[in-house]
């Protein structure tokens, strides 16, 4: 098992950063892809960026290409985001995962370990 735990959400003016954090316990963050997904309100949740189990490689959902930036620290058993640029519609709850395997993956369906969320709010 993996628990996850994300941090650094809160509300920010558009054009603000934003660095999230999720820390994992429980198995080696290095087994497994890690990505972060967000579900604002009345909206279904969605990809946003993956990183593979190495951070060789990085996956990003169109709409946050070039102000998102993934990255991880196995040594440490952690995964980050750092969010720059932000706009209202990025308005979300944004949630931490990791899944078995190699990534990255843009799906839900491939991650089986789940944090439970933390708010990020952008003020126009």
């Amino acid at each position: 098992q993996v628990q996850l735990v994300e941090s650094g959400g809160g509300l920010v003016q558009a054009g603000g950063s934003v660095r999230l954090s999720c820390a994992a316990s429980g198995r080696a963050l290095s087994n497994y892809a890690a990505g972060w997904f967000r579900r604002a309100p009345g909206k279904e949740r969605e990809f946003v960026a993956g990183i593979s189990w190495s951070g060789a490689s990085t996956y990003y959902w169109d709409s946050v290409k070039g102000r998102f930036t993934i990255s991880r620290d196995n040594a440490k058993n952690t995964v980050s985001l750092q969010m720059d640029n932000l706009k209202p519609e990025d308005t979300a709850d944004y949630y931490c995962a990791a899944g078995q395997g190699p990534g990255p993956y843009p799906s839900t369906s491939r991650f089986g370990y789940w944090g439970q969320g933390t708010q990020v709010t952008v003020s126009s």
